[in-house]
């Protein structure tokens, strides 16, 4: 099974958690920014695809569970493009604070900023581009918006939104946590898929997704007491404290303890230099080159650097081989030195 086992991916979330957490301010902005437009879009195509009046009367459970199945999209997004999302946040931060790999200054400000660039990213997407857009301007995609803005705002109460945010985002953190262990795309994409499409289906409370569900509802004229501020104390305050408690607790401190809690987690490419690897969530990404240098793919045939060749270059790694990731030195320098001594390589 090509995959890093529990201990190594709690062991890379605590590095990726690290390395968000040293993210220029700008740049974190724009990439959480981009994170609430993609859930948006993933949300914007489960509404429109539960508008369906027949099934809501005669069979909820089903249309509930489609919309849940086009849902994960926007996740998926999310992770192979590395935006941001606050909800990942609250793992990735949390395991990287535990493991003393960032402070408690720098948790707070990776939450703070992108919690309000999710914000700001989904009521861009929510009021420009579909609200304005009129996507969901009229007929039953206009009712079914205030409708399941109602359902999500209205009808629960305070503490049944918290408990279902719970849920919501360790799911959600789950679904990274796998992906993060997977090796190569399609695998990342299954893995995503069925926590996030168990959060939907469940109807719980993520609080990124409901930035633009409940005020698409807003927007679109729903009824009090739906206004700004009882969907923030209703709704947000209560969604974003059970996610908080969901991704921390029950993903970001678990493993921690499970996995990292006075542990050495050693990872296949933290010690083998390698000239041209370059940092990804699962490791490094090389092709293999001919003599003449043309690229012939990925292949077998070239298992090390072969130092007579200028052209042939290490193999993709699966999780039993070797090689180096830059997000690796920061963590390593000692023993890259070693290595760079031992066998007069360069990283």
């Amino acid at each position: 099974m090509d995959a890093f086992t529990p201990a190594q991916t709690t062991e890379l979330i605590s590095r990726i958690g690290a390395k968000k957490a040293r993210m220029r301010l700008d740049k974190m902005f724009v990439n959480s920014f981009m994170g609430g437009m993609f859930i948006s879009i993933g949300g914007a195509l489960a509404l429109s695809t539960n508008t369906a009046p027949w099934f809501q009367t005669n069979a909820p459970g089903l249309i509930r569970t489609i919309g849940a199945m086009v849902f994960p999209v926007g996740l998926i997004m999310c992770v192979l493009t590395g935006a941001d999302l606050f909800t990942s946040y609250c793992m990735y931060s949390v395991v990287a604070l535990l493991h003393r790999r960032c402070s408690f200054l720098d948790l707070l400000k990776t939450w703070f900023v992108s919690f309000f660039a999710n914000l700001a990213g989904s009521l861009f997407l929510m009021a420009v581009l579909t609200g304005y857009g009129g996507t969901f301007e009229s007929g039953a995609y206009k009712d079914e918006a205030i409708s399941f803005a109602k359902t999500k705002a209205v009808t629960p109460e305070w503490h049944q939104i918290f408990l279902k945010g719970i849920i919501c985002n360790w799911l959600v953190c789950m679904a990274v946590f796998l992906a993060v262990s997977s090796r190569e795309v399609i695998s990342k994409i299954i893995s995503i898929w069925f926590p996030v499409m168990c959060f939907v289906g469940l109807g719980t409370d993520h609080v990124i997704a409901n930035m633009y569900f409940i005020p698409l509802g807003i927007f679109l004229g729903a009824p009090k007491p739906l206004t700004v501020g009882y969907y923030i104390w209703k709704s947000m305050i209560p969604s974003l404290l059970g996610n908080i408690v969901g991704g921390s607790l029950f993903v970001g401190v678990l493993y921690w303890y499970l996995f990292l809690a006075g542990e050495d987690v050693p990872i296949h490419f933290d010690f083998n230099p390698n000239d041209i690897a370059t940092y990804q969530q699962g490791g490094p990404l090389e092709h293999t080159m001919t003599a003449t240098g043309a690229g012939t793919g990925y292949g077998n045939e070239i298992r090390a650097h072969d130092k007579t060749n200028k052209h042939a270059m290490h193999i993709i790694p699966d999780s039993g081989n070797r090689a180096a990731s830059g997000i690796a030195k920061e963590y390593n320098k000692e023993q890259f030195q070693k290595d760079e001594s031992s066998n007069g390589s360069s990283v």
